[in-house]
């Protein structure tokens, strides 16, 4: 099996039909990402569970819009959150003291990340997050991989995020909020949570300013590959 690695417009949107489904314990070995000129590392496949867990364990994820081939990315830099690095900030620790928001972990992953899809974002046509990505990572959910934390006000839903956990390391995906500083409650809540229980880092992928006000950091692709396989040899 291989991914196809190509210049040329690839002439399927989307996974790839006749691409084998890898179930969970199946793995893909993907080109090495410091091979790469840019950000692609391969374009094509599917999306199902071994495709999507070997990619996390190599440091990396699918990121296409519509009408693209699935796309294979690993950003150099990469931007990240430490233990040493998060940010709470002071009025964020007062909204997290009143309790202005309940917050739930893993509580209807598919509202969270169909919301996700669904929010509006300055400068942004569309969404990356399509149908087939809700379904495949709706099925790592299922699978015990992926992940999600929200915050509800009033019972609704007003802000939450999901990514994929492996082993001591937390992939995030993606955020959306409909009520200030809800997604934050939510991120800060789990980040919380995870580095309490021995999580390494959290990937949050690309800079943002959002993430950076949270204690993003960017690192080179190299530290960041290298933290990735320090991480997976240590006990989980």
């Amino acid at each position: 099996m291989s991914v196809r690695v190509t210049n040329m417009k690839y002439p399927n949107a989307g996974p790839d039909p006749d691409f084998p489904y890898l179930s969970e314990n199946q793995r893909f070995t993907f080109p090495n990402p410091l091979d790469s000129a840019d950000n692609i590392v391969a374009l094509g496949g599917n999306l199902s569970p071994g495709m999507l867990l070997s990619a996390y364990e190599q440091g990396i994820f699918p990121w296409f819009n519509p009408d693209d081939p699935v796309i294979w990315q690993s950003p150099d830099p990469r931007f990240i959150i430490t233990p040493e690095s998060l940010r709470v900030s002071s009025s964020m620790k007062k909204i997290l003291k009143r309790r202005d928001f309940e917050i739930r972990f893993d509580y209807d992953f598919s509202a969270v990340i169909r919301a996700c899809a669904e929010i509006e974002r300055p400068g942004q046509d569309g969404t990356w997050i399509t149908g087939d990505m809700i379904a495949a990572y709706t099925e790592l959910h299922r699978l015990g991989y992926a992940h999600c934390a929200a915050s509800y006000a009033e019972g609704q839903l007003v802000g939450g995020c999901y990514g994929i956990l492996l082993d001591r390391i937390f992939f995030g995906e993606s955020m959306f909020s409909k009520k200030s500083n809800a997604s934050k409650a939510a991120f800060l809540s789990y980040a919380q949570k995870l580095f309490a229980e021995g999580i390494l880092f959290i990937d949050c992928q690309v800079r943002t300013d959002h993430l950076l006000s949270l204690g993003g950091q960017e690192i080179s692709r190299l530290e960041f590959l290298n933290l990735l396989h320090h991480a997976e040899k240590r006990d989980t």
